[in-house]
């Protein structure tokens, strides 16, 4: 499959919901926080084809504000696996071009991981080659809720008239109001729910829903998903022609 066909007929942006880490582990008789680990390493190899397949922005979904609920130990486990994540790849991500952001409510993160993203987004912030955005304790409905409240806030101070308020304005409170809309998202492990991720940006991207448990989603297994994308029609609410 040859990647200038995938450039031409691909999505620019993609986002995936990793999902399968823990049902992975456990089918080998490890303990969660083994699949998650493997899932991060598998992000490495996503991130690295993005280039090849013709992928600007890649946006990954590592932690939703419902993952609060799982045990204590796993969550745990997270946090110090995104730790590690940040300090392990920082360098890499910018000798390879990648710029990263982190999308999500920070204000429940520990203070040192936060400072560690902001940290991680400064370093990389003259990249251009992919944008690797992870949303971090992130959920579609609590985005749509803050970005409410700062353009209320906006509205009472009178820097910005009610009258004026539409959908696009909204959109430039969100935190992806400096990305373009995802044009396709993928899920892996079978499940096919979009578990409140991107639920603004995805009013129009195409779905994919494979039963490949994340860490073991290839770069073969993204190629294929990209290559029948370019085979569906996208109307964006109109006829075809």
């Amino acid at each position: 499959m040859a990647a200038k066909d995938i450039r031409a007929n691909g999505p620019a942006h993609v986002a995936i919901i990793m999902d399968g880490n823990g049902r992975w582990a456990q089918m080998r008789g490890r303990p969660r926080l083994y699949g998650h680990q493997a899932g991060a390493r598998r992000v490495r190899e996503i991130v690295e084809s993005c280039p090849s397949l013709g992928i600007r922005y890649l946006t990954i979904f590592a932690f939703s504000t419902e993952n609060w609920k799982r045990t204590q130990a796993e969550v745990t486990g997270l946090m110090t696996l995104f730790r590690r994540y940040i300090q392990k790849e920082a360098q890499e991500l910018l000798q390879n071009g990648v710029r990263v952001r982190f999308i999500g409510d920070r204000d429940r993160l520990d203070p040192k991981l936060v400072e560690m993203m902001r940290r991680l987004e400064e370093l990389t912030e003259a990249n251009d080659l992919v944008h690797l955005t992870i949303a971090l304790n992130y959920g579609g409905r609590d985005e749509v809720a803050r970005a409410t409240k700062r353009l209320a806030r906006e509205v009472a101070a009178g820097r910005l008239d009610p009258e004026d308020v539409d959908a696009e304005t909204l959109a430039h409170f969100l935190d992806t109001c400096l990305l373009p809309d995802p044009d396709l998202v993928i899920r892996t492990s079978g499940e096919a729910r979009i578990s409140n991720f991107l639920l603004w940006q995805s009013a129009y991207a195409e779905y994919e829903f494979t039963p490949v448990l994340w860490p073991d989603f290839t770069r073969d297994h993204f190629a294929e998903i990209l290559d029948n994308f370019g085979t569906r029609e996208r109307r964006f609410g109109a006829v075809s022609a």
